[in-house]
């Protein structure tokens, strides 16, 4: 009976850390990352800059963040959790709350690095490493995918209470006061919930079918994880990296020309391409919720495969869209089901490849590939519209989604084969040691 309390226990904590991941996706993350493009129009009005002049923010944020990230990864290593929470809700909330005091562009630069830095610290770094932590490789997609939606559902919101506090306050006051509210949300919940498990016995474990039946799987009895040093001598590693990179590029294409190829290219009616983000953004949630779920019963791999096909199937909807418009609305749908390859992806994998021992300082490098994927990939697709049309620019779109996912699933077979080897090697050792 007190086994099964304590299974009860550790189940209700672990997913209660998933409620406070959510909360902090839903509004402090939310609100650094959501709502910014809202602002633009007031901004550049109340203050006379230019929309390419202000508009730098978001890429200037995105470098910044993906500069800083491999030191944020090695300060969860060597600072408390809580510690480096409460410092990422600071920069995250008090950095937009500073948004109201800028007057001058560079002002705007310098704060939006600062938010960034903060907002990574809190959501594309912590919450991998706060789930990583409390699940194990059988319940952690799952609880991933919780922890990401939190984000799309708070977005939901966030998105209109944005536009009527900005048509009723101006962009000064608002930014006050959802900087305020990043801050009022993000600290007591970092305070009061977010810790890492005291010990192995606090971990969630999920369940796996052996021979007809149920049971719980064993946990590692050895640390097979990698330092970074060692991960980064490994040809997978690099190889991961690679397929990251190309996986910021084409995500960054979808999501950023869509609009416009739809609008202006073809002549779709507006209202239309608005109906095609609705349903991207309905089809997200639900890609961030069942995407977790997909990784834990498939697996790696599998779940690698599963995604290339939407990513793919999505792309050649949207190459196709000219013939048949109706194929624009299958694009959102399917773009939207697979956004928990990148939501997600880049964490849980790396987790899954190189375990638990350095994994901040692992996931803090890795993410800048998919960072530097990112901000190239819109640029370079405008290029080859530019230069050669959109029949080209999309044909190599899908040829990245072909290399991203090509070298992610090589990767993967790759690391848990060495993986396999490893934990054996370790477990041998350790029983050499123990008898």
């Amino acid at each position: 009976m007190s086994t099964l309390n304590e299974n009860k226990k550790k189940f209700a904590t672990g997913w209660l850390i998933v409620v406070a991941c959510m909360l902090i996706q839903a509004i402090p993350f939310g609100v650094a990352a959501n709502i910014q493009p809202q602002f633009v129009s007031y901004v550049v009005e109340e203050k006379g800059f230019t929309l390419a002049g202000f508009s730098l923010i978001f890429t200037l944020g995105t470098v910044v963040s993906a500069i800083a990230s491999p030191f944020i990864g090695m300060m969860f290593n060597k600072i408390n959790v809580k510690m480096m929470y409460l410092l990422g809700c600071i920069l995250s909330g008090g950095g937009f709350l500073a948004f109201s005091m800028c007057q001058e562009l560079w002002q705007f630069y310098l704060v939006a690095g600062v938010v960034q830095v903060g907002t990574a610290a809190i959501s594309s770094i912590g919450v991998p490493l706060l789930i990583n932590g409390w699940f194990d490789e059988l319940s952690k997609g799952k609880a991933m995918g919780l922890a990401f939606a939190g984000g799309s559902i708070g977005n939901i919101f966030l998105q209109q209470m944005t536009a009527f506090s900005l048509a009723t306050n101006g962009a000064s006051k608002s930014y006050l006061m959802f900087g305020v509210l990043s801050l009022v949300i993000g600290i007591p919940v970092t305070l009061f919930f977010l810790r890492m498990p005291k010990n192995e016995n606090e971990i969630v474990k999920g369940k796996k079918k052996e021979s007809g039946k149920e049971n719980t799987e064993k946990s590692v009895s050895v640390d097979w994880g990698y330092t970074f040093k060692e991960a980064k001598n490994l040809k997978f590693f690099w190889l991961f990296g690679f397929g990251l990179f190309f996986l910021g590029m084409y995500v960054s294409a979808l999501a950023v020309q869509y609009p416009a190829y739809l609008k202006l290219h073809l002549k779709i009616d507006p209202m239309i391409v608005g109906m095609v983000g609705s349903i991207f953004a309905l089809c997200s949630l639900g890609g961030n919720l069942f995407g977790g779920i997909i990784f834990d019963k498939l697996g790696i791999t599998k779940g690698l495969f599963v995604a290339f096909v939407l990513a793919g199937s999505s792309c050649l909807a949207l190459m196709f869209a000219g013939q048949m418009p109706m194929l624009a609305q299958v694009f959102a749908a399917l773009k939207g089901l697979s956004v928990f390859a990148y939501m997600m992806g880049p964490s849980l994998l790396a987790g899954s490849f190189f375990g638990k021992k350095e994994f901040g300082a692992i996931l803090g490098v890795v993410q800048i590939f998919f960072a530097v994927g990112f901000a190239a990939g819109s640029s370079v697709f405008g290029l080859l519209v530019d230069k050669m049309g959109y029949g080209v620019a999309w044909t190599a779109i899908l040829v990245f989604i072909f290399i991203c996912y090509g070298s992610l699933i090589l990767a993967s077979i790759g690391m848990s084969k060495l993986n396999k080897e490893r934990i054996d090697k370790l477990q041998k050792e350790a029983l050499k040691e123990a008898a």
